[in-house]
């Protein structure tokens, strides 16, 4: 966990789930200016993340928060999102160090910009602030910001997107859902990736759905496989619904 967050002593209110009961406590979750600190920090974030949403709207893009454990497979789909929709997209990556991912996008021809953290385990507004002017939105549908890898403190930070998408790939397991709950629920979709590794693993996507839902009702469940083009096309699809009602929302506003 990061210094700079206090995501290890977070309390409920801004998601760091942390329903130990008795199996451990926290005293600093007693602590009033430990908690007041941590919740300035959050409303400050919250008032640019909002101010980041004002600005991809002005310009017509919607924007997707990309979420998951490190090697899930989330640089990999967006390298190959381009051969299934006609939407063009951009994307701010997120790591602690080196622009491997950014390069990889733009080794395809995608306009990437590169955040690197340093220590801090997640992407905040004010990040996100600085990358977003320097993508070339007046040509694009989509924004993605691909977060740094990490299933905890990235759900916790509003960055200025519309969606939230969550991605847990087969090799992980699918205990993964029930083990870090915060993601989960903040999830607007979730794409259970490298499906074709699924007859190499003791992986059930139909368990994993199961646990999805108990935790958000509310979210839709893809199997994917960038090596299965009808998987990648019921990606695209999501996307596509996902970018038309916020465009009629966004003119009806």
């Amino acid at each position: 966990m990061c210094k700079d967050c206090g995501c290890s002593i977070a309390g409920h209110d801004h998601s760091h789930d942390h329903h130990h009961h008795e199996l451990s406590t926290n005293p600093q979750l007693n602590d009033k200016k430990t908690l007041s600190v941590i919740n300035k920090i959050l409303d400050k974030n919250d008032v640019e993340a909002a101010h980041n949403r004002e600005h991809f709207e002005e310009h017509g893009v919607m924007a997707f928060n990309l979420m998951s454990s490190p090697g899930s497979g989330k640089t990999t789909l967006l390298e190959h999102l381009a051969e299934y929709t006609g939407k063009k997209y951009c994307v701010i990556e997120g790591d602690l160090e080196t622009s491997r991912d950014a390069d990889r996008l733009k080794a395809k021809g995608i306009s990437a910009v590169q955040i690197q953290t340093g220590s801090a385990c997640h992407l905040d507004a004010f990040m996100v602030h600085g990358a977003l002017h320097q993508q070339p939105l007046d040509s694009m549908d989509i924004c993605f910001v691909e977060n740094v890898g990490n299933l905890v403190c990235p759900a916790s930070y509003d960055v200025g997107t519309h969606k939230n998408v969550v991605l847990v790939s087969v090799p992980e397991g699918e205990d993964k859902i029930e083990k870090y709950p915060v993601m989960f629920r903040k999830a607007d979709v979730v794409f259970i990736t490298k499906c074709d590794l699924l007859p190499y693993f003791d992986f059930d996507t139909e368990v994993a759905k199961n646990q999805v839902l108990k935790l958000n009702p509310e979210a839709k469940v893809i199997c994917v496989s960038v090596k299965e083009p009808e998987s990648m096309q019921e990606v695209a699809q999501w996307f596509e619904t996902e970018l038309a009602a916020f465009h009629s929302r966004v003119e009806t506003a």
